[in-house]
C-alpha cells in the first residue's frame, strides 16, 4: 500500500522503517525537513503534508498532540488532499474528544479514520511490539488492522474517543509507577542501600514491573535520553485530568503526579528529558 506518515520524530522514524520492511510504499512528511530526510527513503520525503497525503492509500499521523494534529490535519489541509475512499489514522495521544472531531470531519468527506494511540515508548516502535489502543467502526477496523499489526499489538477498544480514554488510563499508571519507582529506590539509598541491588532483589516479587524493568534501569544508570519525554508525559497527564475533571472524579495520585511533572519542567528544565528522570527531579528538589 501507498502510505504518507507525518511526524518522523522518536516513535514516527522507526515506525515508518518497520512499515517500509514490510513492503510498503513510504511517503513522509516531518515539522523539521532534515529528520524525515535523513530516514533516506528515496525521493518519498514532502515538504508539505497535503503533498505527503495526495495519492495515499493511508495516511498515519504520528504528531506531538491534539493542537498540531488537528492544525496539520484541519488547517494544513491533509484530510482535504487525502482521496476518497482512503483511511486516516490517527497514532497521538490526544484529548478524546478531539478524535471524535476528526472522525466527524473525516467521515463526512467520505474517508475511514481509525484512532490508535500507542504505548511502549521508541523500543517498542524499533521492536515492533507497541500496545495499540485501537476505536473506530468496522470498516475501518479491517483496513487498519494488517498495518497496525505491524507495529504492535492491536487492541480494539470501542468507537471513537475509546482509544484516547484507554491511552490515558495507560499512561496514569506509567507516571505513577515510575514516581513509585523513584522515590521507592530514593528511600532505600537513604538508609544505605544500593538502587541496582535493590531493583534486581524487586524482581519476580508484587513490587516487579516493566516500569521497574526498564525505567528502574535508567534511573540505575542515570540515563535520561528520551525514550518518552517528560513534557508528553506531562501533556497526558493535563489531558487526563481533564476528563476526569469532566466526570466529577477525584484522582488524588494522578493529582500529586502531574503536579510532580508540572514542577520539573517549568522550574527544574526536565521537558526534554526522559520521564524516568522523574527520579532526577527528586534529587534536585532535595538539593535546594
Amino acid at each position: 500500500m501507498k502510505i504518507a506518515l507525518l511526524g518522523t520524530g522518536l516513535m514516527g522514524s522507526p515506525m515508518a522503517k518497520n512499515l517500509a520492511a514490510s513492503g510498503h510504499e513510504m511517503h513522509l512528511w516531518n515539522r523539521t525537513f532534515e529528520v524525515a530526510n535523513n530516514l533516506q527513503f528515496e525521493k518519498s520525503v514532502h515538504l508539505q503534508p497535503a503533498d505527503a497525503v495526495k495519492d495515499a492509500d493511508v495516511v498515519i499521523s504520528m504528531l506531538y498532540d491534539g493542537p498540531v494534529t488537528s492544525k496539520i490535519l484541519i488547517d494544513e489541509g491533509v484530510i482535504d488532499a487525502t482521496p476518497k475512499g482512503s483511511l486516516i489514522i490517527n497514532m497521538a495521544s490526544v484529548e478524546p474528544w478531539r478524535d471524535r472531531k476528526h472522525a466527524e470531519a473525516i467521515i463526512d468527506q467520505g474517508k475511514l479514520f481509525f484512532e490508535a494511540p500507542v504505548s511502549g515508548g521508541v523500543k517498542g516502535a524499533e521492536d515492533g511490539t507497541l500496545t495499540i489502543f485501537g476505536a473506530g467502526n468496522d470498516r475501518a477496523l479491517d483496513v487498519a488492522r494488517p498495518l497496525l499489526e505491524v507495529l504492535g499489538r492491536l487492541n480494539f477498544l470501542g468507537d471513537y474517543g475509546a482509544g484516547q480514554s484507554a491511552k490515558l488510563a495507560n499512561q496514569l499508571i506509567v507516571a505513577i509507577t515510575i514516581g513509585a519507582v523513584a522515590e521507592a529506590f530514593k528511600l532505600a539509598e537513604s538508609a544505605g542501600c544500593d538502587a541496582a541491588t535493590l531493583r534486581d532483589s524487586l524482581r519476580g516479587g508484587f513490587a516487579d514491573s516493566r516500569i521497574l524493568e526498564l525505567h528502574g534501569e535508567r534511573m540505575v544508570k542515570r540515563d535520561w535520553e528520551p525514550g518518552g519525554r517528560s513534557k508528553s508525559q506531562l501533556k497526558d497527564l493535563v489531558n487526563a485530568m481533564a476528563v476526569a475533571n469532566e466526570s466529577n472524579l477525584d484522582l488524588p495520585l494522578a493529582s500529586c503526579i502531574e503536579a510532580g511533572f508540572r514542577n520539573f519542567i517549568e522550574d527544574f528544565e526536565g521537558g526534554e528529558l526522559d520521564h524516568s528522570a522523574y527520579y532526577l527531579w527528586l534529587e534536585k528538589r532535595s538539593a535546594l
